[in-house]
C-alpha cells in the first residue's frame, strides 16, 4: 500500500515505553485480516499505488472477502500460507536438567520458570500418550503468550475452557492435585485437548487446524489468537537455539511488532501513542525500531535506501521490502522467520502476520536496522 510522506512530530519521537505492550489489552479490532493473494495489491508486481503528489489520501484497495477461518485451507490461495513453528531446543529430561533448562530460558524468553517448565512437561507428558501429536513446548509457550501472558492476566494461564479441563485436566500423572491455575496441570491439559483429533501438530495444516480448534472463537477474535500463537512461538523457537541475541535490536523490534497484531492499518499512521488507531506498513516497522533504539528513516523507500542490504535469506527483524528499486519502494514488512513476516497490509485490514515472499509478487530485498 502507498503510504504518505509526514512529517514527524517531536511526541512522535519520543514515544513512550508504554507503547511495548502493544494490544495486549485491548479490544480486538473488527477488521479483516486476510487477503487474498489476487487482491492484495500491495503484494502484486505491478500492484503499486502511485505516488501521492498532493497529500491527499490514496484511494484504497478493496478489502478481501475471504474467510478468515479458510487460511491456507480455503478456495484460492492466501498471503498467510499454513506454517507450524520451526524446530526449537529439546525439552530435556529429568528434573535437574528441565530445571537448569528453563531457568537458563526464561530471561530470553520473558517467560517465568515454572511457566517455562510447565510448557515443556506438558511436551514430555504429551511425548508419552500421544506419541504422533508431536506436540512442542513452543506451540503450549505461545498459547500461554496469547491467553495470559503466561499468567501473568489472570488465573487461567492457558485459557482453558471449562469443558476442556473438565475432559483433559481431571487426572493428570504425577500430580495429586491438579488445579487450572498450575503451570504443570494446565500444560497437560491443554496438550490433550490440541491432540485430541489426532492432528499431527508437526506439520501447518495439523497445527492451524488445532490451535483453532483449541481457542474455539470465530471470525477475527480466533483469527488473531492463532496469529499472536504463531507469532510468539516462531519467536520463541528462534530464541530458544540463540537466547544470546534476546536484547538485541532486532529481537526487541520483533517484540513491540508482534504487540501491535490486530491494530488497523492507518494510511500515514504512527500508532495510538502519536494519535492513529494504528500503523501504515513503515510506520510499524519505524515504531518498532525506535522502540529499540534504532533510528528509521519514515517511509518504506527511504528506508530501504538508507540500510544496509542483506544477501540471501532474510532473518528475526529484517525488513523486507516490494517494489522497484529503480524507482520507488511501495511497501515494507518486518521479518519474523520461517517465511513470516509482521505486516501492516493495506485500508480495511488489521496487522497480521504474512507469508513475506511469494510467486509473482514484488519482493526486491531485504534490509538489516540493527543485528
Amino acid at each position: 500500500m502507498t503510504e504518505p510522506e509526514p512529517a514527524t512530530s517531536a511526541s512522535e519521537t519520543s514515544r513512550k515505553k508504554s507503547w511495548a505492550h502493544g494490544v495486549a489489552m485491548r479490544g480486538l479490532v473488527a477488521l479483516p485480516l486476510v487477503a487474498g493473494l489476487a487482491t492484495a495489491g500491495w503484494l502484486l508486481a505491478g500492484g503499486n499505488d502511485p505516488a501521492p503528489v498532493d497529500g491527499r489520501q490514496p484511494v484504497p484497495l478493496p478489502a478481501a472477502k475471504q474467510d478468515p477461518a479458510t487460511v491456507g485451507g480455503g478456495a484460492g490461495p492466501s498471503v498467510l500460507e499454513v506454517s507450524a513453528p520451526v524446530k526449537a531446543q529439546e525439552t530435556p529430561k529429568g528434573a535437574r536438567p528441565l530445571e537448569e533448562w528453563a531457568n537458563k530460558l526464561a530471561g530470553p524468553l520473558d517467560i517465568p520458570a515454572k511457566s517455562l517448565m510447565g510448557y515443556a512437561n506438558g511436551e514430555l507428558a504429551l511425548r508419552g500418550e500421544q506419541p504422533n501429536c508431536h506436540l512442542s513446548w513452543v506451540t503450549l509457550a505461545g498459547i500461554g503468550a496469547a491467553s495470559s501472558n503466561h499468567g501473568r492476566g489472570g488465573e487461567n494461564p492457558l485459557g482453558l475452557s471449562a469443558q476442556q479441563w473438565k475432559k483433559h485436566g481431571a487426572s493428570i500423572p504425577g500430580i495429586a492435585k491438579p488445579a487450572l491455575t498450575d503451570p504443570d496441570s494446565a500444560s497437560v491439559a491443554a496438550g490433550r485437548a490440541l491432540c485430541a483429533s489426532g492432528a499431527d501438530l508437526g506439520g501447518g495444516n495439523g497445527w492451524w487446524k488445532a490451535i483453532a480448534g483449541y481457542q474455539g472463537g470465530k471470525g477475527n477474535e480466533a483469527e488473531l489468537f492463532r496469529q499472536r500463537v504463531l507469532g510468539n512461538a516462531q519467536l520463541y523457537a528462534t530464541l530458544s537455539l540463540d537466547p544470546a541475541r534476546s536484547a538485541s535490536p532486532a529481537v526487541k523490534a520483533t517484540r513491540f511488532a508482534l504487540g501491535q497484531l490486530g491494530l488497523p492499518y492507518v494510511w500515514g499512521g504512527n500508532g495510538p501513542e502519536a494519535g492513529a488507531a494504528g500503523f501504515d506498513c513503515s510506520g510499524l516497522t519505524k515504531a518498532s525500531y525506535d522502540e529499540a533504539g534504532v533510528a528509521l528513516p519514515r517511509t518504506a523507500d527511504s528506508q530501504f535506501r538508507a540500510l544496509p542490504q542483506v544477501s540471501g535469506e532474510p532473518k528475526l527483524g529484517d525488513l523486507v521490502f516490494y517494489g522497484n528499486p529503480s524507482t520507488r519502494i511501495h511497501h515494507v514488512g518486518l521479518y519474523l522467520g520461517n517465511g513470516l513476516m509482521i505486516n501492516a497490509p493495506t485500508q480495511g485490514q488489521a496487522i497480521q502476520i504474512h507469508t513475506y515472499h511469494s510467486k509473482g509478487d514484488d519482493y526486491t530485498g531485504a534490509g538489516r536496522p540493527a543485528a
